[in-house]
C-alpha cells in the first residue's frame, strides 16, 4: 500500500500541467493554421477561393492551380535559379564568415575590437537602407540579371561572423597550440582543428542562410528584370492578373511548391544535424 502511494501521487494530474498543455495546444493551433490555409487553398477551385464566407477545407479538390503554375511560369528555370542563388550565397557565407570569425576570435591583430564593434553595429542597419547603393554598384559592374549580381553582395554576413566567432571563442586554445607545436600552419589549424569542432554551428548557419535567401522576395525582384533569371518567390509575382488582381489559389499553390524543397532538404539533413550536435567536442 505504501509503495503504491508515491506512484499515485506522481500519476495525479496537476492543474498547472493542464493549463500548460492548453496554452501549448492553442499556440500550436495558431502556428499551424496559416500552413493549413495554404495547403487547402492550393487545392480549391477559383470560385470556392473567392466565395464568402470562406471555408477551410475544399469541397472539391482540384489540381488546376498547380497546373497553371507549370503552364504560365518557366518553373524549372525558376527552381534552378533559386537553388543556385540560395546555395551560392550559403556556400560563400560559410567560407567567408568562418574565415573572418576565426581571425576575430583566434588571431591577435591591431584594430580587432574596433572591427568587431563595426560588424556588430552593422547588424542594426536594415539592408533596405543600403539597397539602392548596392544596386548602383551592381549595375555599374554590369551584373544585373546575373548570378554573380545576386550572390556577390551577400557573400558575407555580419550575423554569421558574430555567431561563428562565439563558437570559436568557446574552443580551448590548447588545441591550437598543440597543432602549432607540431608544425601546423595557421590555415591548417583552422581547417583541421577548429572547423571540425564547430560543424553544428556551420550547419545551423547554413540552414538559416539557405532558407532566408530561398524565401527572399525583394532581393531577386530588385536585381533581376528578366523572368528567366528570377527565383520561385519572385516568379510568383508574374501571376498577378490585370488590374492587380491576385489569384489567391494559384499563389497558395506556388507558395506550397516553394516550401516543399525546403522540407525535403531538412528531412535529409535532420539526422546528421542532430548527430553533430550530440557529438560536439568529441572529435
Amino acid at each position: 500500500m505504501t509503495a503504491l502511494a508515491p506512484r499515485a501521487a506522481r500519476a495525479r494530474i496537476r492543474p498547472a500541467s493542464v493549463v500548460t498543455f492548453l496554452v501549448m495546444a492553442v499556440v500550436t493551433a495558431f502556428v499551424l493554421l496559416p500552413i493549413a490555409i495554404i495547403v487547402f487553398t492550393a487545392f480549391k477551385p477559383t470560385a470556392e477561393v473567392n466565395a464568402y464566407p470562406p471555408t477551410l477545407m475544399p469541397s472539391e479538390w482540384t489540381l488546376d492551380n498547380l497546373a497553371r503554375i507549370l503552364d504560365e511560369l518557366p518553373f524549372g528555370r525558376l527552381v534552378i535559379n533559386s537553388v543556385v542563388f540560395a546555395g551560392g550565397v550559403t556556400l560563400c557565407a560559410l567560407v567567408f564568415d568562418s574565415l573572418a570569425a576565426y581571425a576575430l576570435a583566434r588571431i591577435d591583430f591591431r584594430g580587432r575590437k574596433v572591427l568587431l564593434v563595426a560588424i556588430i553595429a552593422s547588424l542594426m542597419i536594415p539592408f533596405q537602407a543600403t539597397l539602392i547603393p548596392v544596386y548602383q554598384l551592381v549595375a555599374e559592374l554590369g551584373w544585373i540579371n546575373t548570378y554573380q549580381g545576386l550572390i556577390a553582395p551577400r557573400a558575407a554576413d555580419a550575423f554569421g561572423i558574430f555567431l561563428l566567432r562565439q563558437f570559436f571563442l568557446a574552443l580551448p586554445r590548447d588545441l591550437d597550440n598543440a597543432a602549432r607545436i607540431d608544425g601546423a600552419s595557421e590555415f591548417r589549424v583552422f581547417r583541421s582543428i577548429v572547423l571540425p569542432n564547430v560543424v553544428p554551428a556551420l550547419m545551423t548557419l547554413g540552414v538559416f542562410t539557405f532558407v532566408n535567401n530561398w524565401n527572399d522576395l525583394l532581393w531577386p525582384l530588385v536585381f533581376t528584370t528578366q523572368a528567366e533569371m528570377g527565383t520561385i518567390t519572385s516568379g510568383l509575382t508574374l501571376l498577378t492578373g490585370p488590374g492587380g488582381i491576385i489569384p489567391y489559389g494559384v499563389m497558395m499553390a506556388g507558395s506550397l511548391v516553394a516550401v516543399v524543397p525546403l522540407v525535403i532538404g531538412f528531412l535529409f539533413v535532420q539526422r546528421r544535424f542532430i548527430d553533430n550536435i550530440a557529438t560536439t567536442g568529441l572529435k
